[in-house]
C-alpha cells in the first residue's frame, strides 16, 4: 500500500504529483483555498486510503475511478491506471514541490499524464529557478461527450512536455500553474533525453 509521505521519489522515473513534499501551505505547496475539494471532499470520508489520501492538507488530491465510465470513457486520448492519484481543481498562482532522486546528472525529457478542459499553461523550476518557461498544455475538452462534468476526466499524455538539466542527487522540482487552471496532473514521467 503507498503512503502519504512515502519518501524522495526518484529519475528516471514516475514523480507522482500526489506524492507532494511535506512541509505545508507556503512551504510545500500554495493552494488557493484551505479545503481539499477532492480528498474528504468529492470523495467522501470513510476510511479508505484513496478517498482520505492527505484529506487534511489543501491541496486538492483525488484519483481515477472506472465506474460509470468516470475516468476509463471512450473520450480519453490515454487511458489513465485506475486509482490513479492526481492534483486536480488547479488555480493560477499555486504551486507545488515535488523532491526527486536523481541517478545521474544529465538531461531528462518529461512526459505528463493529465486532463484539462480548457487548456491553460505550467512552469517547472528546479531547486528554486526557473528551468522550463511556460508549458503549453493542449485542452481536453471534446464537445461529443454528452456528459458535461466528464470535460474534467478526459485524459491524455503530453509528450515531452519538458525538457530538464538536472545535477546528480536531490532536487527540489516547483510545478507552478501559469494560466487557466482546471487541470488535473497526475505524474512526470522522466528519461533520459537523447
Amino acid at each position: 500500500m503507498r503512503t502519504a509521505h512515502h519518501g524522495v521519489q526518484r529519475i528516471p522515473g514516475r514523480v507522482e504529483c500526489a506524492y507532494y513534499d511535506p512541509g505545508g501551505e507556503g512551504v510545500a505547496y500554495h493552494d488557493s483555498d484551505a479545503k481539499n475539494s477532492g480528498s474528504g471532499g468529492l470523495n467522501p470520508a470513510d476510511g479508505t486510503y484513496l478517498n482520505q489520501f492527505r484529506m487534511r492538507e489543501s491541496v486538492d488530491v483525488s484519483y481515477t475511478e472506472f465506474h460509470d465510465q468516470i475516468d476509463n470513457s471512450p473520450f480519453d486520448l490515454v487511458q489513465p491506471p485506475e486509482n490513479q492519484l492526481y492534483v486536480g481543481w488547479t488555480e493560477p498562482g499555486e504551486w507545488f514541490n515535488m523532491t526527486a532522486e536523481v541517478a545521474e546528472a544529465g538531461l531528462y525529457s518529461a512526459d505528463l499524464l493529465y486532463t484539462s478542459h480548457r487548456g491553460g499553461s505550467i512552469s517547472i523550476e528546479v531547486n528554486g529557478k526557473p528551468a522550463t518557461g511556460p508549458l503549453l498544455i493542449q485542452s481536453t475538452s471534446n464537445a461529443s461527450d454528452p456528459i458535461a462534468w466528464r470535460q474534467w476526466h478526459h485524459w491524455n499524455v503530453a509528450r515531452g512536455i519538458a525538457k530538464l538539466r538536472l545535477a546528480a542527487g536531490k532536487s527540489v522540482l516547483t510545478v507552478r500553474i501559469l494560466s487557466e487552471g482546471n487541470m488535473n496532473l497526475a505524474y512526470f514521467d522522466f528519461k533520459k533525453a537523447g
